[in-house]
């Protein structure tokens, strides 16, 4: 009888450049329909405080899957998982796809600001570093943010068209940019105390995850006395 072939692994999904658009106009319009409903503007004020909330809520949110995906990665790149790739096949798909879900909610977040009128903070200073009224250096490091973020992403997209290895040397920017994006945080908004913990667990996760990779990888790292022979003595 005649044993049937294992079946092939499916390849991981991959979304490209026109989903991962349509996608990431569909977060955008479900962003400003969840905060009508939360927030109906019956008044002026109310009208205010819905800008400020959808801009705050976007810009954390956005934060939690930036965290996430740095998180996910430093797995993947950990020495344990080079050497077994057991969670590559669960995590990767993940770590791969996040940025479209960080890239909506940016979007989300800036449109947010630039239209509420009352922010400080239009087109020039979203996107030029240090033009922004309002906090202009808080501003300024999420704009630089903001840069190194979609260098990351277009990078790690179309690795082919770099010089070998340029890719991950502009992946590790991923440290910088959540660093900057925490500090924006932080001190850009105006109920920061309020969000305290969560912030300090967003830094601890990626912290903790980076030690434990540094960590790892410096104890797997052969030194001059561990490397040598018996001979050699």
């Amino acid at each position: 009888m005649a044993v049937a072939a294992p079946a092939r692994p499916r390849p991981p999904i991959r979304l490209t450049a026109r989903s991962s658009a349509i996608l990431i106009a569909l977060l955008g319009l479900l962003v400003v329909y969840a905060t009508d409903q939360v927030l109906p503007a019956t008044t002026d004020r109310q009208a205010e405080l819905r800008f400020w909330l959808a801009a705050r809520a976007t810009g954390v949110v956005a934060l939690l899957f930036l965290t996430a995906q740095i998180v996910f990665g430093l797995v993947l790149s950990h020495p344990h998982n080079k050497a077994t790739w057991k969670l590559s096949r669960r995590i990767f798909p993940w770590h791969d796809h996040l940025w479209v879900f960080v890239m909506a909610f940016l979007a989300a977040h800036i449109v947010s600001l630039v239209a509420d009128p009352k922010a400080g903070v239009d087109l020039a200073g979203a996107f030029i570093p240090g033009l922004s009224q309002y906090r202009s250096a808080p501003v300024a490091l999420g704009t630089l943010a903001l840069y190194a973020f979609l260098v990351t992403a277009v990078s790690a997209r179309w690795t082919k068209l770099l010089p070998n290895g340029a890719w991950l040397s502009l992946h590790r920017l991923a440290l910088v940019i959540f660093a900057f994006s925490w500090l924006h945080g932080i001190l850009a908004g105006t109920d920061s105390a309020a969000l305290e913990s969560i912030y300090i667990g967003m830094a601890a996760a990626v912290t903790g995850a980076g030690a434990y990779r540094y960590w790892a990888a410096k104890r797997a790292r052969p030194t001059f006395a561990t490397s040598r022979t018996e001979d050699d003595a």
